[in-house]
């Protein structure tokens, strides 16, 4: 019977510190056992991609367990050491600081113990692959998609604010994507950007101050879930969801409920459980004795009033 386990960080531990150890239950495992270092478990994307791990594992037969840091670097690099001292077959990690999980991946590695760099694209190191999509350009795309509907929606003129994530070197390099496919465009006009951290209430709470500080602002680009559900939310609670428009990164059910409402024109959907299903995959095909891709390119899809019907069911 294959067995999953999910750890969290217990409120009130000082930085980095680990929930209460679970080294027996992973050296009694008599199977492979796989661990997955998320980032955290508010959004949905991060809980599909957990998803799409379990159910490669459970075909597999690997026994995987799952550490959540709530959006801490240190306690990351702190769970992969625990991870290191009781001996699991593989690691894959989704990284919140790139360069400072590093060390972290080399002492896996230097172990014995293959890594795998999941959404988050690691720099050159020891992991034995990378399994994302292209975030920057991903936020070009969408960026060339918002130039088309300013053109043509919106007369060819825009005030735009930005809800990032600026301890995320994922969403930056979607808001760096996104703004070079704007630069050149006279009639868009960067307002302000402000830092939801990736989380869904500072979100909320920098998008309210993005609109009280801009009357005049007509559009948002949010680079992650939290941002576009939080902007989601502060423009309907200005009651401005028809001056403004929202474009943004990963599909929930306030995206959705957004698109149907005509105030979120496109968002960018990534396949979380294919991520997670993929990482597992790869580090079976390592532990096999098989290679694997330096680089494992997953799909994105720009999600719109046209073609948002078959993507309901996930989020109803």
């Amino acid at each position: 019977m294959i067995r999953f386990t999910r750890r969290t960080m217990l409120e009130g531990l000082a930085a980095g510190a680990l929930a209460a150890p679970f080294a027996s239950r992973v050296a009694n495992a008599a199977t492979q056992t796989f661990a997955l270092v998320t980032i955290n478990e508010q959004a949905l994307f991060f809980n599909q991609l957990n998803d799409g791990a379990r159910k490669a594992a459970s075909k597999a037969g690997v026994n995987l367990v799952i550490y959540n840091p709530n959006n801490d670097p240190t306690a990351q690099n702190n769970a992969i050491d625990d991870y290191i001292e009781q001996k699991v077959q593989g690691i894959i990690v989704d990284a919140i600081d790139v360069n400072g999980i590093m060390p972290a991946v080399q002492k896996a590695s230097a172990a014995g113990i293959p890594v795998v760099a999941v959404d988050a694209i690691l720099p050159p190191g020891p992991q034995k692959s990378q399994i994302g999509v292209d975030n920057e350009g991903g936020g070009g795309v969408i960026g060339k998609y918002f130039l088309d509907y300013v053109q043509k929606e919106m007369g060819g003129k825009t005030s735009l604010g930005i809800v990032g994530a600026l301890n995320s070197y994922i969403q930056n390099l979607r808001q760096k994507g996104f703004q070079d496919a704007i630069k050149a465009d006279p009639g868009i006009k960067l307002a302000q950007v402000v830092d939801g951290r990736n989380i869904q209430d500072n979100a909320m709470s920098v998008s309210e101050t993005l609109l009280t500080g801009n009357p005049e602002l007509s559009s948002i680009y949010a680079t992650g879930e939290p941002a576009l559900i939080g902007a989601i939310a502060a423009v309907q609670s200005e009651s401005r969801t028809k001056s403004i428009k929202i474009v943004g990164w990963d599909l929930s059910a306030q995206a959705i409920a957004g698109i149907d409402a005509g105030f979120v024109i496109a968002v960018v959907q990534q396949d979380p459980v294919l991520l997670g299903a993929a990482a597992v995959d790869a580090l079976l095909a390592i532990t096999t004795g098989k290679g694997v891709p330096a680089r494992i390119n997953t799909k994105l899809t720009i999600v719109t009033k046209d073609n948002v019907g078959p993507y309901r069911k996930m989020f109803s």
